[in-house]
């Protein structure tokens, strides 16, 4: 009989709605770390319509043909969705998915939450979905923002672009696409390391570093290398093959990079998966 009112009155195993609401509750508590993913975003917004803007002078006055070189031709997807404004989301997003693993470390959470959900698993697939999906929006807000703030600045030069031409779906989805991929890797670095500043440093290294030494066509190898680190997909998904600019003849295809993203994404989320499960909090 004890047995049976025992089991009667057991908790109930969480839902996976249940960790999804304790893991925004986390996220919530830390107001900082939401803020900074806003004003990153609302940074790289700026940064984006403020360059097309400082352009337009350009574009009304462009510079007087080189002889032997093609006339000027402006690219709205270069300028409109720019390296920077990308790197200031690239970095939040990674350092928001950080955060959300090695601050439980740090403050000693993660006992309480495994204490209460001891099926590890649940919990890393409750932050991976919370994060990726904020960042996502976050990214796709960005994206669309600037693609389309940007090109209706443009349209009075007859140089902007509409969303169905050329590649440009192709790149507002990759520019939005890289963001949760970014956090991704965050959160593993964020496993594997537990340590703020070791995390934080590996994610720049990764991200800004590290493409720096295989850059270069000289070697075939080290170009390879290079065009499949994360940003540099991103990189060649937004490049318009209309504009003035050339890529590598080993560059990847769109497909291919496209791929690597998501292989990115894929291995950041197994690998936290794996070393939050095998080691001890």
């Amino acid at each position: 009989m004890s047995t049976v009112l025992a089991l009667g009155l057991a908790e109930p195993a969480p839902r996976f709605t249940d960790l999804l609401a304790a893991e925004w509750i986390k996220l919530r508590s830390l107001r900082s770390t939401y803020w900074v993913l806003a004003l990153a975003s609302l940074v790289a917004i700026v940064i984006n319509i403020n360059a097309v803007h400082s352009d337009l002078t350009y574009i009304d006055h462009p510079p007087a043909p080189i002889p032997g070189l093609p006339p000027y031709k402006y690219d709205p997807l270069y300028h409109g969705l720019s390296n920077i404004a990308g790197y200031v989301m690239a970095i939040a997003a990674g350092s928001l998915g950080a955060i959300t693993v090695f601050g439980e470390y740090t403050t000693g959470m993660i006992r309480t939450t495994f204490a209460a959900v001891p099926e590890r698993r649940g919990v890393i697939a409750a932050k991976v979905l919370l994060i990726g999906g904020i960042t996502a929006l976050a990214g796709a807000v960005v994206s669309t923002v600037s693609f389309f703030t940007t090109n209706a600045m443009l349209a009075s030069r007859h140089v902007g672009l509409s969303i169905t031409d050329g590649v440009s779906l192709q790149a507002v989805l990759a520019y939005a696409a890289i963001v949760p991929v970014c956090a991704l890797i965050g959160m593993a670095l964020g496993a594997v390391l537990r340590h703020a500043t070791a995390s934080i440093v590996s994610l720049v290294l990764l991200m800004f570093i590290l493409p720096l030494m295989f850059a270069g066509d000289r070697y075939r190898w080290l170009h390879e290398i290079g065009s499949h680190l994360p940003l540099s997909t991103v990189n060649r998904l937004t490049y318009n093959p209309d504009s003035l600019t050339t890529i590598s003849k080993w560059a990847p295809s769109v497909l291919d990079s496209w791929i690597t993203m998501g292989v990115w994404a894929a291995v950041a989320v197994a690998v936290t998966m794996v070393v939050v499960r095998r080691r001890d909090v």
